[in-house]
């Protein structure tokens, strides 16, 4: 599966709420900030009142989220999260279940991916993306060996926030990666996102012949040696203005 934008048709289910801050990219993160606002403590883990979602009917009997929907999964926390070990089977079963739909999650705790799959996995479920984040290179080098041979059917590297550059060449990423997608930091504290980390990552996919995606710009943003403060409403815009996306083999 390979997205090159926010999908319109799309659902959002957060099966449960919080995690725990755990490297470089973790320090501004857009979660504890929002909770902050409210007065929530985001290292609190807790399962949501919309645990049941995907299973949820109308009293026709029919889903309430549609056959065909890309569910974006697990986006106010980590799927992988230790916490939430004791909720993620029924997670499961309902991915599971659903099978008509497309579940697309991302995380930064690759490394607990064993430990966390159902007995039936196998070498992984078809309606299931689970993306794994790299924000620098030191993340880049423990995390895609571990990806790279994890099983899983449908994978993505997301390079958000990209903090420094890094080099995805040795990672063979045409043989395994269907999509890499770039981005910078939000927030009044974001550190910077330059443009030619972003174009070398493209570089890379080029060559590769992977989908890339350059999501947005981030609120501090190098271009050609110029430092550009960019509102939030204006970073996904100003990314696509870029012209830099990539399709990958088929496109």
């Amino acid at each position: 599966m390979e997205v090159n934008a926010v999908e319109k048709k799309s659902a959002l289910w957060n099966p449960w709420h919080g995690c725990h801050k755990l490297s470089e990219g973790c320090r501004h993160c857009y979660v504890y900030r929002g909770d902050a606002r409210r007065n929530i403590d985001s290292s609190v883990i807790t399962q949501t009142k919309s645990f049941d979602v995907p299973i949820k009917r109308k009293r026709n009997g029919e889903y309430k989220i549609p056959s065909g929907t890309l569910v974006y999964t697990c986006f106010t926390s980590d799927f992988f999260v230790e916490d939430a070990d004791p909720w993620r089977p029924d997670a499961w079963a309902m991915i599971r279940q659903r099978s008509d739909l497309q579940f697309l999650m991302i995380t930064k705790r690759i490394d607990r991916l064993t430990q966390c799959l159902p007995a039936d996995w196998g070498e992984g479920y078809e309606h299931v993306t689970i993306c794994c984040t790299v924000e620098n290179q030191s993340r880049a080098d423990y995390r895609l060996p571990i990806y790279r041979s994890a099983p899983i059917r449908h994978k993505i590297i997301i390079c958000e926030p990209l903090l420094e550059r890094i080099d995805l060449a040795p990672y063979n990423i045409g043989q395994w990666v269907e999509q890499v997608v770039a981005g910078g930091e939000s927030g009044n504290e974001a550190r910077p996102c330059n443009f030619d980390w972003v174009m070398e990552l493209r570089s890379v996919c080029e060559k590769e012949k992977v989908s890339f995606w350059f999501k947005q710009t981030g609120a501090n943003f190098i271009k050609d040696g110029k430092h550009y403060n960019i509102k939030r409403p204006l970073q996904h815009s100003q990314a696509r203005k870029a012209g830099i996306n990539l399709y990958g083999k088929g496109g």
